[in-house]
């Protein structure tokens, strides 16, 4: 086709996870450019959430000095190697307004000049075979894009509509009025149970006469979870509303039909109570309100690159190198790499993904680059091991938000000890099966997580919570802790859980340092098993 313009990398979406690749992709040299249907970055954001105020915090005032650990509590910074611009310079706000990430994500695209080009909608996505493996995208202009690489960053842009008879009757969460003077009076039913239902009865809560929310399952809330995607705390004053009997419910059940009554226009909703033996029962509504949630739009691309969905079809299917398992070649970031950890650690949001979008960098650095995964290498002995992962769990942003799912790598081969930070766990266990990262003996993975069955315990009960802070066997840890496992051949040989500290400080020689020095000794280093020999060749990764 006459007119193409050919690249290398094509990032489609200029929200935060399409900018951040965009910044890897230039600080590296690559031959790259970022589309973005907008007039500007984060068009996302102008529009959503509904009312305004996000729910990632903001904190300024950290106490601490050192950047790397002042991104634990700055959810809303992108990743640079000059740490700036940061968000917590736009404001002091802890939960901030959607229009300072709007105005945040154009000063960051500016300072680092990333190539995006705007108001460039991307209307289909083939691959021709004439194009022998790359990728043709058209935009509404006319603009042909072809790319021998894809990374998909737009996000989930399109309402996830559950199977109801009469759904269309319901006003989108992307629609309805923000309005609170409009529902006066009004009996209110929000469909659906997350946080922007919550965010939209809070809303109301003063206008409206009633209001009902209604979802199926049990209610999980972030504060037991540690799923921040759950419902957080500055949404749930709805809650106190119904516990305390103000004329607002929780109903749980599922919506069975919504049609319009003849006798007075009101909407009459047939509901399929749970608790009741699944009863259904007809409720009168004035408005009924859709907050289900949205979905990844797949229906750009060609048949013969069309990715695989997954979770009721709401996100694209995603291997451990964040790529789709049937188009090769297509990658994605930012919100929908969620299926990866779904309601368990944090890609779904900018301070988790934003380090997943650093790991799918260096990913592509050694697969089409031939560049090693960054790391170094350290003494074999357990002592100098032992103070290089205390060095880092007590100071690493990346394992502390994307907790259980990015981890440091220890790989022991025949004449190295190497450090490798932020490999995504299951990625390092299929890349070390395939021999990519060079021949290794056995293996650590260095992690933070939180301890079994955290989400079913309540953190306030202190009959559940009895560790004491001098026990050095840190298996009853609820809280987030470092955790150290020993791998041969993919196959977990031991761990080693370290005790959890009130302030995250795991820098205690007699709770923290010994044992950990102990159980390296005993299992990595053991007595009559040689340790590597620095004479020996150290392994080379090999780009996959």
């Amino acid at each position: 086709m006459s007119g193409e313009e050919r690249i290398d990398y094509l990032v489609v979406g200029a929200g935060p996870a399409g900018i951040q690749a965009g910044y890897f992709l230039e600080r590296a040299g690559r031959d790259y450019l970022v589309v973005e249907e907008g007039a500007a970055p984060g068009t996302f954001f102008t529009r959503f959430p509904r009312h305004r105020t996000l729910i990632s915090i903001n904190k300024v005032h950290t106490g601490w000095d050192d950047p790397e650990l002042r991104l634990r509590t700055d959810w809303n910074s992108l990743l640079s190697d000059e740490r700036g611009p940061l968000f917590t310079a736009v404001t002091p706000r802890y939960f901030p307004s959607a229009d300072d990430m709007v105005g945040y994500l154009a000063d960051f695209a500016a300072t680092h000049r990333l190539r995006i080009r705007y108001n460039t909608r991307i209307a289909h996505i083939s691959r021709p075979a004439h194009l022998h493996g790359d990728f043709l995208a058209q935009a509404a202009d006319g603009t042909a894009l072809r790319a021998k690489r894809l990374i998909v960053a737009t996000g989930v842009t399109r309402p996830h509509i559950p199977p109801i008879d009469g759904v269309e009757l319901a006003e989108p969460y992307g629609e309805v009025s923000v309005d609170p003077a409009e529902f006066t009076g009004k009996r209110v039913l929000i469909i659906g149970r997350g946080n922007s239902a919550f965010e939209t009865a809070d809303n109301l809560v003063e206008t409206a006469s009633v209001i009902h929310m209604v979802g199926p399952g049990s209610l999980r809330l972030a504060w037991q979870t540690h799923f921040v995607g759950h419902l957080r705390a500055v949404n749930n004053n709805f809650l106190d509303t119904y516990q305390l009997k103000s004329q607002n419910a929780l109903l749980d059940g599922e919506v069975v039909s919504i049609r319009r009554s003849d006798e007075d226009g009101r909407y009459r909703v047939a509901v399929k109570f749970v608790r009741v033996a699944e009863v259904v029962k007809e409720i009168d509504y004035d408005r009924v309100i859709l907050a289900t949630g949205f979905r990844f739009d797949a229906s750009l691309f060609a048949e013969e690159c069309r990715p695989e969905l997954t979770i009721k079809d709401r996100f694209p299917a995603q291997t451990d190198a964040w790529e789709s398992p049937n188009v090769p070649d297509l990658y994605f970031a930012g919100t929908i790499t969620q299926v990866r950890d779904f309601k368990k650690s944090t890609s779904g949001f900018i301070h988790g993904f934003r380090y997943g979008v650093r790991a799918l960098h260096r990913i592509l650095a050694r697969r089409y680059h031939g560049e090693a995964w960054p790391h170094t290498e350290l003494p074999a002995t357990p002592e100098a091991v032992a103070d290089a992962v205390l060095t880092r769990v007590n100071r690493t942003s990346a394992l502390w938000q994307l907790f259980g799912f990015l981890g440091d790598a220890i790989l022991v081969g025949a004449g190295s000890v190497g450090h490798y930070e932020e490999v995504p766990v299951d990625h390092l266990h299929r890349s070390l099966a395939d021999g990519e990262f060079g021949p290794v003996d056995r293996y650590l993975t260095v992690t933070l997580e939180y301890g079994a069955d955290h989400d079913k315990v309540n953190p306030f009960d202190i009959s559940v919570n009895r560790l004491s802070q001098q026990d050095t066997g840190g298996l009853d840890s609820r809280y987030l802790h470092p955790v150290v496992r020993l791998w041969q051949d993919g196959k977990e040989l031991a761990d080693h859980h370290i005790t959890e500290n009130l302030e995250n400080e795991w820098d205690s020689e007699e709770v923290h340092r010994t044992p950990l020095v102990r159980f390296l000794a005993t299992h990595l280093f053991p007595a009559g098993r040689p340790a590597p020999d620095p004479a020996a060749p150290a392994a080379t990764p090999e780009p996959s």
